[in-house]
């Protein structure tokens, strides 16, 4: 039986997680077409309307082969998209690993809406007993993602090269997740 990785109608206080549609990829466009979206990751950049497309694609083959996938993140207040946030299993140093991953939109950064979409993935893996540890895949010049991070309990395990990026990989055990959430 497959892991449900996949948060689909999970709330907080001011998201709610759904499954992602090609609908979305006009709202999630500007993600694409701001340089501030990809400024602390090394990589080859396609055309904006490309990278949205694939962006896309790989999500829904993400999901198809039980390796999780980001759901929307839709503002309450405004039920507009602002973001996306998941579960991804991801290989790490040649492990599998599953990671709480989160992207926003530029003008929905800096209000405390990774740090609230990320909290819950990590109590959606916890809880349904996903993984005994999660991760967060940061590179070593975003101290914004570290922040969240580290809002989230993680802390620093190692430093790495994934896809030709130097990150920092952020961890949390489910034991210490367990400690806090019974204190």
């Amino acid at each position: 039986m497959p892991l449900d990785y996949l948060m689909n109608g999970v709330e907080t206080k001011r998201l709610t997680f759904r499954p992602i549609n090609l609908d979305d990829t006009d709202e999630w466009l500007p993600f694409f077409e701001d340089p501030a979206s990809f400024q602390y990751w090394k990589g080859a950049r396609e055309k904006p309307a490309v990278g949205c497309e694939n962006w896309y694609a790989k999500q829904f083959k993400r999901m198809v082969e039980n390796r999780g996938g980001m759901n929307a993140l839709i503002e309450k207040a405004t039920g507009k998209l602002i973001g996306h946030a998941g579960l991804l299993v991801q290989t790490v140093d040649r492990l599998a690993e599953l990671e709480v991953a989160y992207s926003l939109l530029s003008k929905f950064r800096g209000k405390g809406f990774a740090s609230e979409a990320a909290r819950k993935c990590k109590e959606y893996a916890f809880d349904k007993e996903l993984a005994p540890s999660l991760i967060s895949i940061i590179s070593l010049t975003n101290p914004p993602s570290a922040n969240v991070a580290i809002k989230n309990g993680m802390r620093i395990e190692k430093q790495t090269v994934y896809n030709e990026n130097d990150v920092n990989i952020f961890r949390i055990h489910r034991s210490e997740y367990i400690q806090y959430k019974t204190t």
